[in-house]
């Protein structure tokens, strides 16, 4: 798909704001921290149809770091899953949008989440299934830096290794902060590659998981691997909040704060300045 992934990004980032601005809390944090991956995931690299979203073999995105959601709704309505009046329900009654993502209820979602460390599993479940099916399919997934914490994401990070899962890209979105303070005071998780390279994936580190450049060259670069007969582990240093300063300034604060519609939209005119 030819399209202008920087644009993308800021589109992602104000529908995002505009979203959670309009209810006046949310996870905006982690979302805003996303932008660039899935600019390029859902505009670039998957194979995916949003005319059939049920497509056999199509790529899949398991956003186990399900705080994201907004950011994921956000992607969904610009890839032209639904209309983006949809985005102004996000987390209300009876909506199809609820905080953490729902199969059952958002078209294009692919894997209900927000336990966190359960999504990682599903899609380790999911390259699994696909290899069985011999679908083609590339699954990718998206864990946090604080998830990484959990148990369950180092279980199936050695079965994935172990089951040759090389249909199988993730990602973990490290900027450092979680909801309680600095991942490296709660419970340090360093050395974060040398990790992933000893559970048996390739490793890529991302500079700046905020360049989309950086982003879409790296994604290419795992899709190299799909060969190699391992998982691959992307990880995208970013920062939380990326794309507006006061909401970055906030730290580990940001990860569910309050915002005014006036702030979102002072914000939203600010990153269309800058674009």
């Amino acid at each position: 798909m030819d399209c202008d992934l920087k644009a993308i990004c800021r589109e992602i980032r104000c529908d995002t704001l505009a979203a959670i601005g309009h209810l006046g809390v949310g996870h905006l944090g982690g979302s805003l921290s996303l932008a660039e991956l899935l600019a390029v995931l859902y505009f670039k690299e998957m194979r995916i149809d949003p005319k059939n979203p049920k497509m056999p073999g199509r790529d899949r995105l398991i956003c186990s770091k399900g705080h994201a959601g907004p950011a994921i709704y956000a992607a969904l309505a610009n890839r032209g899953y639904f209309e983006k009046d949809l985005l102004m329900t996000l987390n209300q009654g009876g909506t199809r949008l609820p905080s953490h993502c729902d199969s059952n209820l958002t078209v294009g979602i692919d894997m209900t989440t927000g336990s966190l460390g359960q999504g990682f599993s599903c899609a380790v479940g999911a390259a699994l299934g696909s290899k069985l099916e011999a679908d083609g399919a590339t699954i990718y997934t998206i864990i946090g830096d604080g998830e990484s914490q959990e148990g369950q994401i180092w279980e199936a990070a050695m079965f994935a290794a172990a089951k040759k899962l090389d249909n199988l890209i993730a990602f973990t979105d490290r900027n450092k902060l979680q909801l309680d303070g600095p991942v490296s005071q709660v419970n340090d998780i360093s050395p974060l590659a040398e990790k992933w390279a000893a559970f048996g994936w390739n490793v890529i580190d991302v500079e700046d998981g905020n360049d989309v450049d950086q982003v879409e060259a790296a994604v290419a670069h795992a899709k190299l691997g799909r060969e190699s007969e391992r998982p691959t582990m992307v990880i995208l240093n970013t920062r939380k909040g990326c794309g507006v300063p006061w909401i970055e300034e906030l730290g580990a604060a940001n990860h569910n704060t309050n915002i005014t519609e006036e702030q979102a939209l002072a914000a939203i005119a600010a990153i269309r300045e800058e674009g």
